[in-house]
């Protein structure tokens, strides 16, 4: 079998890649300009797989200071980031060390938002635009948001709305990423399942922007990108320590939120990600698995109801991404098939397509449109506007 590279490279963050790389993370710290750290983690599986000790070892061997915040949920909550907030000022932390998941990610950049604004931070994440954040690093250990490079964070907040909220400021990027494959071997099957769904999601968000704008290269990186993560989930889930696998995935997720894939398109997208923020929100599901229920559902809205040049790039999507055999004669049926094909590769690797498979009653669907409208006052502004009708017709799509 042959082996993945290491590699060193700076696109926006600086990029560690490779086996062992996390031992480097203290001059990686030192690199950028940190001496104080706050080493920001979840539950105790970066403590039971021993990549705390080799972490905070090489933290030491710099002769940094460190101290350690743990807890941090899967859908990450702001009233948690604001008792790190408070650990932080008081402990004159100067460089924040995001270890994990993405809500470990998510919640280090709140928290280093906090420091270089004088305490402000929750206005970033409802509009207000970030100029500035201190430096953070990460160390993931699973492929999926790509929070390790990218410019977005999110919070649930369950100090008032209750809503999940986020933002895409150029300056929430990290300044370092280190990425080793084998800190992901032991990720269960249903975790990589929804990080897969969740790296294709992101994609999703970038390939389909209002009016189709023509960039073959941009195409052709989404579709690559797309096509990887189609062929290597399966065989993550089936062979968990399968490094080739494990690397591709990582590598994929890492670029499917940086960027890179959307050049060449700078007009309206998305709008699938504030439909599920509702489903990880408020009833704490996992974002990559409420995404793979969404998205086929808001991809079969604009089949069902958009405009003709919208349903084509629906089937350029089927036939580029999960090969289905083009019919010229019919462009709907085409986009059809890639979603009915779409819906069975995510059920192949474990992941719902229906309210019902994700644990959400039927009868829930009436309160998931009303936070969806009143958290987004009423339309989503996106690949295409999603008013309250649009929301009822998806959401009642997934009740089926």
């Amino acid at each position: 079998m042959k082996n993945f590279t290491n590699f060193n490279m700076q696109l926006y963050t600086d990029i560690l890649f490779g086996k062992d790389t996390e031992k480097e993370v203290g001059k990686m710290v030192r690199k950028h300009g940190g001496s104080r750290v706050m080493v920001v983690y979840g539950g105790g599986s970066v403590k039971k797989s021993g990549l705390f000790d080799r972490v905070t070892k090489s933290l030491k061997d710099e002769g940094l200071y460190y101290i350690e915040f743990g807890g941090v949920k899967p859908n990450p909550l702001r009233s948690y980031a604001e008792k790190g907030m408070k650990i932080a000022k008081d402990e004159k932390i100067d460089f924040m060390l995001g270890l994990g998941g993405a809500s470990s990610i998510d919640t280090a950049k709140a928290i280093a938002i906090y420091l270089a604004n004088n305490g402000e931070y929750w206005k970033f994440y409802i509009g207000t635009q970030l100029e500035k954040m201190g430096p953070v690093g990460t160390i993931h250990t699973i492929a999926a948001a790509g929070s390790e490079t990218s410019r977005s964070s999110v919070l649930v907040d369950d100090l008032e709305s209750h809503h999940k909220f986020g933002f895409m400021w150029e300056a929430g990027r990290p300044v370092f990423a280190i990425m080793n494959p084998e800190l992901t071997f032991s990720v269960p099957a249903y975790q990589t399942g929804s990080g897969s769904s969740d790296i294709l999601a992101h994609t999703i968000n970038r390939y389909f922007t209002r009016g189709n704008p023509v960039c073959h290269i941009g195409d052709e990186f989404a579709e690559g990108l797309m096509r990887t993560v189609v062929k290597y989930a399966p065989i993550a889930i089936a062979n968990p320590t399968d490094y080739e696998a494990r690397a591709e995935l990582m590598y994929a997720a890492c670029f499917s939120h940086n960027d890179l894939t959307q050049l060449g398109r700078t007009g309206p997208r998305g709008g699938e990600h504030q439909l599920e923020h509702q489903l990880s929100g408020h009833y704490d599901t996992a974002h990559g698995a409420g995404l793979s229920a969404v998205i086929p559902a808001y991809l079969q809205y604009v089949v069902d109801h958009c405009a003709p040049d919208d349903v084509a790039r629906v089937a350029q999507f089927g036939v580029n991404v999960f090969g289905v055999k083009p019919d010229l004669a019919d462009i709907k049926a085409t986009a059809n098939e890639g979603l009915r094909v779409y819906r069975a590769w995510l059920h192949s690797i474990g992941m719902p397509t229906t309210l019902k498979e994700l644990g959400i009653a039927k009868e829930e669907v009436p309160n998931i449109i009303k936070n969806t409208s009143n958290s987004m006052k009423g339309k989503i502004a996106g690949y295409f506007d999603i008013d309250e009708k649009a929301m009822t017709v998806i959401f009642n799509s997934m009740a089926e």
